[in-house]
């Protein structure tokens, strides 16, 4: 098989192999031989790494990291590395330490990540969206046009397919029309039975909206929504119980509020760096202490940052007491410092 692609029967055998899975996942706990079988297939996710924690994607059935790279690459300017080497040393100590999906939601990042997967397509899971040319732009709201816009960013970074074709919606998601929610369901489900999209899903920054969509369209896998060290569980009416009900997977994007719990620069050399690497560590585990949430997926700009993240899955889960007074003061610290455009994250404290 060439690295590069799989072909299409590969891509057939390799769907039916994550339904399997979907089906086992579900059966979870029935028996020691059934365990065994799931412990088997999450050995055959890409860069299985023994020392990586893995969770279900909900009804894809794919295995991925606890941790997974964000296609953003906010404060790179700090790494004083030619762009290109540096995202593809980035993926590299991904794949070294088990780290085995990569959401690029933009053109850029798309095409970005694709030239650093290259020769070795099959070593991670890569989401794609062409956030600029999607249901946010008007000229964007029907499938004829989502779907002109999807094979065209293929087209342009020579994949053949994708893992997940997830659209990116408006912020506020009820700002669409039901009429442009069918249209984006629509494309997706066509992208998926031509064979371009393994799995679909969406990105929204509203939690109600969010909720009707996978509620309503079963056709959805995968959602996307801001979850920070801040963010938990709604007393009433959470996000949560519609994505258990219906079996979806979850990326929560922004854990660090946009770098808002930071002190430093991420520069190697800050004099901040190694608070900045434990706030981060602590981070990662309060979210995942959430098993609804399937991975954050933190943007990194370094293989430093990408060690860190592998840290924090082998650190203990549950923070004792003095961890949680000290992610909790970093975290009201992140809250006072978060920049005017990024406000609205305050709505995502109760999700």
């Amino acid at each position: 098989m060439n690295d590069d692609k799989l072909s299409r029967r590969t891509f057939i055998r390799n769907t039916s192999l994550m339904a399997a899975g979907a089906i086992a996942g579900t059966l979870a706990g029935k028996g020691h031989a059934l365990d065994r079988s799931i412990e088997a297939t999450i050995r055959r996710t890409p860069s299985y790494n023994p020392e990586m924690e893995y969770r279900r994607l909900g009804k894809t059935g794919l295995w991925v990291s606890t941790v997974c790279l964000g296609g953003h690459w906010k404060r790179i300017n700090v790494m004083k590395q030619d762009f290109d080497k540096n995202r593809r040393d980035v993926v590299s100590r991904c794949i070294d330490v088990g780290i085995n999906y990569i959401d690029a939601c933009c053109r850029s990042e798309v095409l970005a990540y694709s030239r650093a997967l290259a020769g070795r397509r099959d070593k991670m899971y890569m989401a794609l969206s062409y956030c600029g040319r999607e249901v946010r732009s008007a000229e964007y709201r029907t499938t004829k046009k989502l779907m002109e816009s999807f094979d065209s960013l293929l087209t342009e970074s020579k994949q053949e397919y994708t893992d997940l074709w997830r659209i990116t919606c408006h912020e506020p998601g009820g700002r669409h029309s039901f009429n442009t929610s069918c249209e984006l369901v629509a494309a997706l489900e066509q992208a998926k039975k031509q064979g371009k999209a393994r799995f679909i899903g969406i990105s929204s920054h509203d939690r109600r909206w969010l909720k009707m969509m996978v509620e309503y369209f079963p056709q959805l896998e995968v959602i996307l929504f801001p979850y920070t060290a801040k963010s938990k569980l709604a007393p009433k009416d959470s996000l949560f119980d519609a994505v258990k009900k219906c079996d979806i997977g979850v990326f929560g994007i922004k854990p660090f509020a946009s770098n808002s719990l930071f002190k430093g620069s991420s520069a190697p050399d800050d004099p901040n760096a190694q608070e900045d690497d434990r706030r981060a560590r602590l981070a990662i585990r309060y979210i995942l202490c959430n098993p609804a949430i399937t991975a954050p997926i933190p943007g990194l700009v370094s293989t430093h940052q990408v060690d860190n993240m592998a840290r924090a899955i082998k650190e203990r889960r549950e923070l004792d007491l003095t961890e949680r007074a000290e992610l909790e003061r970093a975290v009201d610290d992140m809250w006072a410092k978060l920049p005017a455009n990024y406000q609205w994250l305050k709505n995502w404290e109760y999700v």
